[in-house]
């Protein structure tokens, strides 16, 4: 098997319109929500999201055709553009039959079909459909963008597992490289669901936090009173390239990706396994994929999303596979400041991993009021502040609705 190193990232977040934004929101431990600005949600039980900052991504994409592209696709355009140049690759020294792209999105363009439904509602059932409704709409069109801008020839796709797809798409990349079909990949994921159907349909499904009146510490992971998650947009984006390939151009290498699990609960389309089985499973694969014990892992980013059930069954999957070894961890959820980017969580919380081995600190859980008695106090989940450590591995866990779950293992890299 070919080594796997990781020599660019790029992020757009709630907290950060960039890498370095971002780590300064994860150090400091900054929430990303806001009241929604998208769209009039007065009448809507959640009127509040983690949105993008930025809007003017003209240095990145023309303003014509951007018209083109649904959201979730110019995310995804820029975080791609920043992972890019950090890696200092040249397409014009690359062999484009080996790179590829794979790309994941849970949702793909919800509001460039909301729009068109809109529109066709307004216009008294006349079928005037824009000509671009149906490639702004559908998921593989990032991956699509992103092999045409690069001139990527070789494997290019989309991964559509709920909010695991990005999990899935580095987990995909990281197979192409290592099995020595490809040498670089672009892989991670973006999503822009903070749209009226978006909110209104996990407003219907009682998923999301509805607390209006204190909204920046609505997302509560492992808290007693967490009530829903927090819908976020954006996107992170990973170079992943084979170790020779970069050391013969002299890459800066940020990490090493080692290992990557996938399992299914095969339980229920939106409740976890009660006991937490798949997750459990798949954090066992990542660490036999990676030829790793346990005992070699110091920071876990759980899925952590603020629901009452998902949080205590992925803890308990924590304390049944690694054991006493739980209590030496550092455990925390990255959503409590970005919110739940669904389908990009994997990516951009797979670059939160990265960041804790360049830079040693665990991002905090922020939003940290009553301890849930459910929850073994044993466990440092590290609470409400950044804390400085030493991480020579990192894991990073992301689940989906219909039982969907990938795990990825991140290493400092060691010549």
């Amino acid at each position: 098997m070919k080594r796997v190193v990781v020599t660019g990232i790029g992020a757009l977040t709630p907290i950060g319109n960039d890498v370095r934004g971002y780590l300064d929101g994860l150090q400091k431990g900054i929430s990303g929500a806001n009241l929604i600005t998208h769209f009039d949600a007065a009448n809507f039980k959640t009127q509040f999201a983690c949105e993008i900052k930025e809007s003017d991504f003209s240095n990145v994409i023309d303003v014509r055709e951007s018209r083109r592209l649904d959201n979730f696709s110019i995310y995804a355009m820029v975080a791609a553009d920043e992972a890019f140049k950090a890696s200092g690759l040249d397409v014009e020294q690359l062999n484009l039959d080996r790179c590829g792209v794979i790309w994941g999105s849970g949702i793909g363009g919800l509001r460039a079909l909301e729009k068109e439904i809109e529109e066709f509602d307004a216009g008294n059932g006349i079928p005037r459909y824009n000509p671009f409704m149906i490639p702004k709409m559908i998921s593989n069109l990032a991956a699509g963008h992103l092999s045409i801008k690069y001139g990527f020839r070789g494997p290019s796709y989309a991964t559509v597992s709920a909010c695991a797809s990005a999990g899935h798409a580095l987990s995909s990349a990281f197979d192409y490289i290592r099995l020595g079909r490809v040498d670089v990949m672009i892989s991670g994921g973006s999503e822009a669901a903070v749209t009226k159907a978006g909110i209104g349909g996990f407003n219907a499904m009682k998923a999301m936090s509805t607390r209006n009146d204190d909204f920046k510490t609505a997302s509560r992971p492992y808290d007693a009173d967490r009530d829903g998650f927090v819908l976020g947009e954006g996107a992170g984006a990973i170079i992943l390239e084979e170790l020779e390939h970069a050391r013969k151009r002299g890459a800066t290498i940020y990490a090493e990706l080692v290992g990557c699990g996938s399992t299914s609960d095969a339980y229920h389309i939106t409740a976890p396994h009660p006991e937490g089985l798949g997750a459990s499973n798949v954090m066992r694969l990542a660490l036999e994929d990676a030829g790793m014990n346990p005992e070699d892992i110091e920071y876990i980013n759980t899925h952590g999303t603020s629901t009452p059930l998902g949080d205590t069954a992925e803890l308990q999957a924590v304390q049944r596979f690694f054991g006493d070894h739980s209590y030496k961890l550092n455990i925390s959820s990255t959503k409590s400041m970005t919110g739940h980017l669904l389908g990009a969580a994997g990516a951009i919380e797979a670059i939160a991993c990265i960041l804790a081995i360049q830079h040693n600190f665990i991002p905090p859980t922020i939003n940290h009021f009553t301890d849930d008695p459910e929850i073994d106090p044993r466990l440092n989940l590290t609470f409400n502040t950044a804390q400085e450590r030493k991480i020579d591995a990192a894991l990073s866990n992301t689940f989906g609705f219909g039982g969907h779950n990938s795990a990825t293992i991140f290493k400092r890299f060691v010549g």
